[in-house]
């Protein structure tokens, strides 16, 4: 196939002709671009574009001029054919982000918010010291250590972390692609695909601390609870299937009445009123076995003990994305992908907590208190 692009005066000039001057139709479908992006070689799916030409821009007459949706596709068309894939950023798939914020404010949003953990952790009495948690190395199981670009990253499930994780498989070359958003979520949350801070000696934690830059991500805790039920017990996967048996047919089988023998054997109908009583449950708070992703974000990632450089929030993912690729001088390299946009969990928070009674919400609250007060998040009538 030969191909003719009018050279454009503008960017709005953009159009395709075939050899007779007409408009051409498009002919690189979504499969053929999806399987071209992934397979990591230079624009297979469209092999012949070494016989693309220019030609002199022509005049268009009456309703030749293409159409603003033709013209979207067309520079999507030949973006794809100007850059063999292996060519593009690490981002491909992804626009490259520019925050809303400048970065002076950003920095302030973390001093403000570095500052108000420190005071919030000052008071508390509960705080283990670094000696301490270098004893019992478990506690650093959720920091992910990038040794080539100095980052440790504390992941909490239900914070973007699938896409942080993705990301870092991007950096560190454990991926087969350079777009984050190629790699399949369940790749990204296999235990040997990072190395942890735990799996260190003291000495080499105590170094890492000192020397690499550290982040983490939070989100309104009551937000990160609906969305853990939402995706745990209320989805049809893999995921929802393992935890059903695991949790909802216990949860189903203690606190509900007159269950049915369906509910019992399969766990699949828990209700949001009884995963919260067996949170807030007094004998499951003893044993402090709570799931990483319905665990507070303060015993995940131990902010009173370890001093993070950017405590980025849920609410301004992009900016603090951007911000911590700014910082380690990453942005040029590669953008924090931009399919994981803050949902609408929030909308939704109110509408799953309404059948709680005022109790069981205060005893909900006070699990979670450390990281309403650490993060500054309000929960309105408990703080």
């Amino acid at each position: 196939m030969t191909a003719y692009f009018d050279v454009p005066k503008t960017s709005k000039d953009y159009f395709t002709l075939d050899k007779d001057g007409k408009p051409m139709k498009d002919e690189i479908d979504a499969e053929t671009l999806k399987a071209a992006e992934n397979s990591g070689k230079s624009n297979s799916g469209y092999e012949d574009h070494d016989f693309i030409t220019l030609k002199p821009p022509k005049k268009t007459f009456g309703k030749s001029r293409p159409t603003e949706n033709w013209f979207k596709k067309l520079v999507n068309r030949m973006l794809f054919i100007c850059h063999p894939i292996d060519s593009f950023p690490a981002n491909a798939g992804t626009e490259k982000y520019l925050p809303e914020k400048s970065i002076i404010t950003l920095e302030t949003e973390q001093t403000q918010r570095k500052k108000l953990a420190k005071e919030v952790c000052t008071l508390s009495q509960k705080n283990p010291n670094l000696d301490s948690v270098i004893k019992d190395r478990t506690l650093l199981d959720h920091i992910i250590v990038d040794e080539e670009h100095r980052l440790l990253y504390c992941y909490v499930p239900k914070v973007a972390c699938t896409n942080w994780k993705r990301l870092l498989m991007v950096l560190m070359g454990k991926a087969n692609t350079t777009n984050p958003l190629a790699i399949v979520a369940d790749d990204s949350h296999r235990l040997n695909v990072f190395r942890r801070l735990d799996n260190y000696t003291g000495e080499e934690i105590r170094y890492r601390l000192d020397h690499f830059m550290k982040f983490m991500f939070i989100r309104h805790p009551f937000e990160r609870l609906v969305s853990a039920f939402r995706n745990k017990f209320g989805q049809n996967s893999s995921s929802s299937d393992y935890f059903r048996s695991r949790y909802g047919r216990q949860i189903i089988k203690q606190y509900r009445a007159n269950a049915s023998e369906e509910s019992l054997l399969r766990g699949h109908d828990v209700t949001f009123r009884e995963f919260v009583q067996y949170i807030i449950d007094p004998h499951t708070v003893a044993r402090a076995n709570f799931n990483e992703h319905w665990r507070p974000m303060v015993d995940l990632c131990l902010p009173c003990t370890i001093q993070y450089n950017v405590i980025g929030k849920y609410e301004s993912l992009m900016d603090d994305a951007w911000l911590v690729l700014e910082k380690a001088n990453l942005n040029q390299k590669v953008s924090f992908p931009r399919s994981d946009r803050p949902s609408s969990t929030n909308s939704l928070v109110e509408e799953y907590t309404k059948h709680l009674t005022r109790e069981e919400l205060l005893h909900l609250y006070h699990i979670y208190e450390m990281d309403f007060r650490l993060f500054d998040y309000h929960s309105p009538g408990f703080d």
